[in-house]
């Protein structure tokens, strides 16, 4: 691997815009296509940067023209470099879904974070924030998760992002800035995937069912949160800004008050449902094997845990505090999906972008 000088800690376009709009900057957003991708673009165009986005998919969002959109795989090297030129700063946020085979999750989680990390060096990027997720740390024995706690992927996705972790630190060790984000799950504006199945149930006016009784407290995160997050690990001085922290809601409840705030919304007097775990998980792991289910082990055997990180660390470094709780997240998710409700594709996939193939799912709707 080719070596590199390390880069000073502050280019000049980073002092200055801690003090005045991000118009120096120039930021490439990997996966500028997708849910967080789209929320990220308008985000930054807001704050005055230059935005370049880098994703395999079509951008279709509004702002689209505003953005200076490469298509392309990150595992080009070709399409690669011409998206990191004259960039200051990278945000790779494009991943795998944990629906993909877990041959294609390591080459986008590995191979291409690695021929990312490398491009930025030769192209002497000033820093680069890898979109990680608190899927590294498995199934906890305890709580809060904290980020020096020991790393246990849960199946191909947890490992993927583990491995390009590893890779992250390799190169903030040879002198690259490299802010590692861990969020929690991240719902709002844009958002569908496995929530367009709440969001539907709820418009319909249907119970929904929770695995277990649904008193697990399950952190999430809204994705304007995200953004902001992402925007001081852009803005802020090098010897803070190059570290890993967690990132996620502040106020959460359970399961069952959380989602049953979505269907108060939704004002058609559904309700949470409890069903019995254990033949429920065994249902939904034999639905997977036969492709008849959307939802992936990591959804399903966790669903029923209790699950959430400590963030001391991102609000005593950059006096982040989140501005939604869950359920403010969730609402939000919620409104947007039904104003856009008529908008969205009728066509089912596998991003977080368009529904889900729900499989007996969509038949078992029926059944609440």
């Amino acid at each position: 691997m080719a070596q590199f000088a390390a880069p000073a800690p502050c280019c000049i376009a980073l002092i200055a815009c801690m003090y005045q709009p991000m118009t120096p900057l120039r930021i490439l957003i990997t996966g500028g296509a997708g849910f967080l991708g789209v929320n990220l673009c308008r985000h930054l165009l807001a704050a005055g940067a230059s935005v370049r986005s880098l994703d395999i998919a079509a951008s279709t969002h509004p702002e689209r023209d505003q953005v200076d959109v490469v298509a392309g795989d990150i595992r080009d090297p070709s399409v690669v470099d011409r998206a990191m030129r004259d960039i200051d700063v990278v945000i790779h946020a494009a991943a795998a879904l944990p629906l993909s085979n877990r041959r294609e999750i390591w080459s986008v989680e590995v191979d291409g974070t690695r021929l990312l990390l490398q491009s930025a060096c030769d192209h002497g990027v000033s820093r680069f924030i890898y979109i990680s997720s608190t899927a590294v740390y498995g199934v906890p024995k305890h709580h809060p998760i904290r980020e020096d706690d020991p790393l246990h992927g849960v199946g191909p996705y947890g490992e993927g992002k583990i491995a390009a972790e590893a890779l992250c630190l390799d190169y903030r060790r040879r002198g690259l800035c490299v802010p590692i984000l861990r969020p929690k799950s991240f719902v709002g504006p844009e958002r569908l995937g496995v929530f367009e199945l709440l969001c539907n149930w709820a418009y319909e006016g249907r119970n929904f069912p929770v695995l277990g009784k649904g008193d697990n407290r399950y952190q999430l995160l809204d994705v304007a949160d995200l953004c902001r997050a992402i925007e001081l690990c852009v803005t802020s001085d090098f010897s803070i800004a190059n570290d890993t922290f967690n990132v996620a809601a502040r106020r959460f409840g359970t399961i069952r008050e959380d989602f049953q705030a979505v269907l108060d919304r939704a004002g058609q007097g559904g309700r949470i449902v409890a069903i019995p775990a254990a033949p429920a998980l065994w249902a939904l792991r034999v639905l997977r094997l036969l492709r008849l289910s959307p939802l992936y082990p990591w959804i399903y055997e966790t669903v029923t845990e209790d699950s959430w990180v400590d963030t001391e660390r991102i609000e005593r470094v950059f006096g982040f505090v989140p501005t939604y709780s869950n359920r403010d997240a969730l609402v939000r998710t919620y409104d947007w999906y039904r104003a856009h409700r008529a908008e969205i594709p009728r066509t089912a996939g596998v991003t977080h972008r368009v529904p889900w193939h729900r499989g007996l799912l969509g038949v078992a709707k029926w059944l609440f």
